[in-house]
C-alpha cells in the first residue's frame, strides 16, 4: 500500500500521546473523516523489542500489532476533528482502549509494511467501535471485524 503520507508525524503527534519506542504509527495514508483512515509501520529491524522477541527470528509482537490499530482507531477520531473544524486540542488527547477481539492469521517481520486500517461502526457518547486490520500486501496479519464473534 505504500503511499504519499495525507498526514504525517508532525500531524500523528499533535493528536496521540505516544512517543517513540511506543510509538506504532509512520504515516496515514488516507482519511475519510469519521468513517475511516489508512495508515502505515514500517516494521524496522532496529526495535527494541526485537532483542527479546525473539533473538533468532524477530516477529512483531502482537500486543503491539493491537496497539498499532489502537492509534490508528484513535488517529481516526483526532484526525477526523481536525479536518472537520471541531476544536483541536492543545496537546495530544489521552485514547483508552476498552476491549479488543482480534484474530492473528499471519506473523510481520522487520522490513515489512504494516498497512493499518480501522472503522468507525458505532459511537454511544464517549464511546466508540471500530473494525480493524493488519496487512502486509495481501496477507492479513490480525482482525478484528464488527459485530464481533
Amino acid at each position: 500500500m505504500t503511499q504519499q503520507a495525507a498526514f504525517g508525524m508532525e500531524d500523528i503527534l499533535a493528536i496521540l500521546p505516544h512517543r517513540p519506542p511506543f510509538l506504532f504509527v509512520d504515516r496515514v495514508v488516507k482519511l475519510v473523516a469519521d468513517r475511516e483512515i489508512f495508515a502505515e509501520r514500517l516494521i524496522r529491524d532496529d526495535e527494541p523489542f526485537f532483542a527479546g522477541h525473539f533473538p533468532q527470528k524477530h516477529i512483531m509482537p502482537g500486543v503491539l500489532v493491537i496497539d498499532a490499530l489502537a492509534q490508528t482507531s484513535g488517529l481516526l477520531w483526532g484526525l477526523s476533528k481536525r479536518v472537520i473544524g471541531a476544536a483541536p486540542a492543545t496537546e495530544p488527547q489521552i485514547f483508552f482502549l476498552a476491549s479488543a477481539n482480534i484474530k492473528f492469521t499471519n506473523p510481520s517481520f522487520p522490513g515489512e509494511t504494516l498497512e493499518l486500517h480501522s472503522r468507525c461502526e458505532t459511537s454511544f457518547g464517549t464511546l466508540f467501535s471500530y473494525s480493524v486490520e493488519a496487512c502486509v500486501g495481501r496477507k492479513t496479519v490480525a482482525k478484528a471485524p464488527w459485530p464481533l464473534p
